[in-house]
């Protein structure tokens, strides 16, 4: 008999309620949040290599008792026939959130990172979750549920959900590991930034949230659209150098630009990061420090077999060249590349089967990034008002639940209303606040998940490199495990490459 098949015969002979706590059997409502096994359902999946996956699925369990929305506050759990390792077997959580919008509870995929990691045998959770297309009737009028930060609370209750229960549902609440793409990611960066924080503990007190932890063993982020409130700063600074070639940009839009772009230097001079010898990061060697990322990547791309043309800036010589100092590679030998952060199989080898990335153009590099997929105009991400009325699914995210779009930058609220005294009202402040993972991020919290994988592709424009860059360094000077990297021309997407994903996965299961 297998250790899941063992199991589950021993939770269906025993009494639910004798696996919590005496306290928790007394609350009524905490009662309803009790993992009742009586759903079980076999399932078999076929993987694209023509594998079979067995597994039990339990579906359409609730995750909080004040019910807002059933539809999507529901999570679904997928229990592999035989678990990695048994009761301490991870739980890989994903989020199926894109564009800030709702999801529901879905099924595994054999083409994702769910049918992977059923078939390494870990415990799959899908939550659904609200987002800002949700609504429901009351009192006739309709009313938008998903607005910030219901999502990522939503998210939060499912993990209290999971450790709630974590006696009777199989494998281990203590290692969930949370991945998500896009707006996904940035919420896989939330839930990994902001456990237990007692920001959020009224909001899901109020939702009926299991009365217990949300923190998570590991986040998996792929290109996080977060630091939302920088981010259009970010962008123009880093692309302003296309405005009048690739980008096309008219005189309004460039003055835009620049007043967003100059804002930025102060942001990143405020962050005050490092790199790995300890150099201070600033704006005026920011870009030296990205380019670092990018010749790494560069370089692994050539070492693959991957053709490169010259046209797009990358700089190559024959022979191993002579870097200069900045930025240091902590005196591995190695020379210039990728922060020691990075993977190791990831950084340059400078072995003698391919040329060696020296340098890159970066404005002709981005200009080829821009060429590839067209950029996104001023503001990228709270454009609503400012040039054209268009909200964008940030400004719908951040909208009231009437469904009226918000601004969320000050700079944005001002350039709509044309009135430079205006500030957001303090409930906005909290909001956005409260849905940047960098304003949770510092040295020895013990709300931030130790083990971090971020992913941004190098020819992804949806944000400026900067966003995750900025998240990489801040968590790892915070002391965080951080695995790190931009590959090579790939654009804005997920769960790619899953044996490095699962490689990584297994590494930090056996710590």
């Amino acid at each position: 008999m297998t250790p899941y098949k063992l199991f589950i015969s021993t939770i269906l002979g025993a009494s639910i309620a004798g696996c919590v706590t005496s306290a928790q059997a007394k609350d009524k409502e905490a009662d309803k949040l009790v993992f009742d096994p009586a759903g079980a359902k076999p399932a078999v999946m076929t993987m694209p290599s023509g594998e079979e996956v067995r597994y039990t699925a339990y579906e359409n369990i609730f995750y909080v008792t004040n019910i807002e929305d059933s539809v999507y506050q529901t999570l679904n759990i997928y229990v592999p026939e035989t678990l990695n390792r048994g009761d301490s077997t991870p739980i890989f959580l994903r989020t199926y959130i894109g564009g800030y919008m709702a999801t529901t509870a879905k099924s595994p995929s054999a083409s994702d990172a769910t049918g992977r990691a059923l078939k390494e045998g870990y415990v799959v959770c899908i939550p659904g979750s609200r987002g800002a297309n949700t609504t429901i009737t009351r009192d006739g009028k309709t009313i938008y549920t998903g607005i910030a930060p219901n999502g990522l609370l939503d998210l939060k209750a499912a993990i209290r959900y999971l450790r709630y229960n974590d006696n009777v549902i199989p494998g281990s609440a203590e290692r969930i590991i949370i991945d998500g793409t896009s707006a996904g990611g940035a919420m896989s960066a939330l839930v990994g930034a902001t456990g237990d924080r007692p920001e959020y503990d009224e909001y899901l007190l109020k939702m009926g949230a299991a009365r217990t932890s949300d923190k998570v063993f590991a986040s998996v982020c792929y290109c996080p659209i977060t630091d939302l409130n920088h981010a259009d700063m970010e962008y123009e600074w880093l692309y302003g150098c296309t405005n009048t070639g690739v980008r096309h940009l008219d005189a309004e839009q460039i003055k835009i630009s620049n007043e967003l772009s100059a804002e930025c230097p102060s942001y990143i001079n405020s962050l005050c990061l490092k790199d790995d010898s300890g150099n201070l990061i600033t704006a005026d060697n920011y870009k030296e420090y990205l380019k670092t990322f990018l010749i790494a990547s560069a370089h692994k791309a050539l070492e693959e077999g991957c053709e490169i043309p010259d046209t797009i800036g990358i700089v190559r010589y024959a022979e191993k060249p002579n870097f200069g100092a900045f930025p240091a590679r902590g005196g591995n030998g190695d020379g210039r590349g990728a922060p020691s952060f990075g993977p190791a199989g990831m950084r340059p080898r400078f072995n003698n089967n391919t040329d060696f990335v020296s340098d890159i153009d970066l404005d002709k590099y981005l200009s080829y990034v821009a060429s590839v997929t067209p950029l996104k105009t001023p503001p990228a991400f709270d454009q609503y008002g400012v040039l054209i009325d268009t909200p964008t699914p940030e400004n719908n995210v951040f909208g009231n639940s009437e469904g009226t779009p918000a601004n969320f930058t000050d700079f944005s609220l001002r350039h709509r209303l044309h009135d430079n005294s205006v500030t957001l009202d303090k409930d906005m402040v909290n909001r956005v606040f409260i849905m940047n993972p960098m304003n949770f991020i510092f040295e020895n919290s013990a709300s931030v998940a130790q083990y971090w994988f971020i992913r941004h592709g190098a020819k992804d424009r949806d944000t400026s490199f900067l966003v995750p860059i900025n998240l990489a360094t801040k968590l790892k000077n915070s002391g965080f495990d951080v695995n790190f990297f931009l590959p090579w021309n790939r654009p804005h997407s997920g769960d790619y490459n899953l044996d490095d994903l699962f490689g990584w996965i297994e590494s930090i299961s056996d710590r």
